[in-house]
């Protein structure tokens, strides 16, 4: 890694400036972090999401950053946006309109961002009166009450908050992604998730000079990271590379193709974006069960088997992270337009004939790395998390968090890089060296 790549980041004024733009906008997301909704009592809300530690609350605080355990403006965090965004993309088959307006372009993609946002507003209002009613019933294990002044102004106003804080994350994610660097939604949760490293370190560091674990246990949960995080960066760089030829062709004078190149595809098209979607899923109806349900109904019973830890959590997990590994593979990569491109340029797989065999091949291919590719998600995403619950190990990482820290860093390093390496800079490599692989 060379030291001279972060240095000439700053070299350029673009890249600088785009830099500079999105720390400025991860610090404006966590200072609303911490500003908390009115009427709530902060010490009896502490002391109850203290007693909610590795539940489907404390998942649902991860991807809020925090926010949702101060219940603070931003408590709702990034989620609504997302299934709202889930939502869209499975409507967008089933639905001709969203079909014809997703093949529409530039013009088209506005519209359906336009619709996502009005999804994002009304899921938003759904959870946060969820949100709210359950609040009400609740109480810290003293039995103060979280809510100081129960009712419909304070539900009303917990909707507006709540709302309000969540399209003005989706808004700062979008500026993020079009006037910064990286993907906005997903750095976005990158930041919540690393903002709490500090903490869980202290954590981990109270309780060993408490002697609630030893330095071995430790030095075998580090190395246990430090194996995740290395499989992580191997298989997010592995790619399959399909031989392509091109033909020679004669244009006036000149003569073009012939050269002999690859088309790659990467073991795990879809990145972080599966358990990202099939968290956000998973948590939507049991955190609404868990505020709404009164105890013993149905919604509690739905709840309680729907949180970490139940057979039942890990078996839909999993099965969400597959589908959503295929679906969004399909989404964002079409065969058939890969191979009527390469048809059009006079290129061919050796073997296969151009058109619509090409196509098929290539669509072959990739579903078969696509199932090594979710089967690589749901273990990363899964078996830690099991191992930590099965041994009670008061660890914070789990599989999901390692993942999208590792993929958002490693997507957005190569953005980065890519705009040094076109203005003819060094990368963070040494020269020589291999170049990073993003998603973009």
């Amino acid at each position: 890694m060379a030291i001279g790549g972060f240095q000439n980041i700053f070299k350029i004024p673009e890249l600088k400036k785009r830099v500079i733009f999105t720390f400025a906008l991860l610090a404006v997301y966590r200072i609303g972090v911490h500003v908390p909704v009115p009427g709530i009592d902060s010490i009896a809300l502490a002391s109850f999401f203290a007693r909610a530690k590795g539940t489907l609350l404390g998942l649902f605080d991860m991807f809020s950053g925090g926010a949702f355990e101060r219940l603070s403006v931003f408590a709702l965090g990034i989620m609504p946006y997302i299934s709202a965004s889930i939502i869209l993309q499975l409507l967008t088959v089933v639905i001709p309109h969203l079909e014809r307006l997703s093949k529409e372009g530039e013009q088209g993609r506005k519209k359906i961002t336009q619709y996502t946002r009005y999804g994002t507003v009304v899921l938003s209002i759904i959870q946060g009166f969820g949100i709210s009613v359950g609040l009400e019933k609740m109480s810290s294990p003293g039995g103060a009450p979280i809510v100081l002044f129960p009712g419909w102004e304070f539900r009303l106003m917990t909707v507006i908050t709540l709302t309000a804080g969540t399209a003005f994350i989706m808004w700062l994610g979008e500026q993020i992604t079009e006037r910064g660097i990286g993907n906005g939604i997903s750095l976005i949760i990158f930041a919540g998730i690393v903002a709490r490293l500090p903490n869980a370190i202290g954590n981990t560091f109270r309780l060993l000079s408490a002697g609630e674990m030893g330095i071995f246990l430790i030095l075998i949960l580090l190395a246990f990271m430090v194996l995740v995080i290395g499989l992580i960066v191997f298989v997010e760089q592995g790619q399959r590379r399909i031989p392509v030829q091109y033909a020679k062709r004669v244009i006036g004078r000149k003569m073009y193709g012939g050269q002999s190149t690859h088309l790659p595809l990467k073991i795990n098209t879809s990145g972080v974006i599966p358990p990202i979607f099939a968290s956000s899923i998973m948590m939507f109806p049991a955190t609404i069960g868990q505020f709404v349900g009164d105890k013993g109904s149905l919604l509690q019973a739905i709840a309680s088997a729907m949180s970490p830890g139940h057979i039942i959590y890990y078996l839909l997990f999993v099965g969400l992270i597959c589908f959503f590994c295929y679906f969004y593979t399909a989404v964002t990569f079409n065969p058939v337009d890969v191979a009527d491109n390469m048809k059009k340029h006079g290129g061919y797989i050796p073997g296969i004939r151009p058109g619509k065999r090409t196509a098929d091949y290539i669509d072959k291919v990739l579903t078969r790395i696509t199932l090594g590719g979710a089967i690589y998600v749901s273990a990363v995403c899964v078996l830690p998390s099991i191992l930590i619950s099965r041994f009670n190990v008061p660890f914070y990482f789990g599989g999901t968090a390692l993942l999208i820290i590792v993929g958002v860093a490693i997507d957005t390093i190569s953005q980065i890089e890519s705009h040094m390496l076109t203005r003819h800079y060094e990368g963070f490599l040494a020269k020589g060296g291999a170049r990073i692989k993003g998603r973009y």
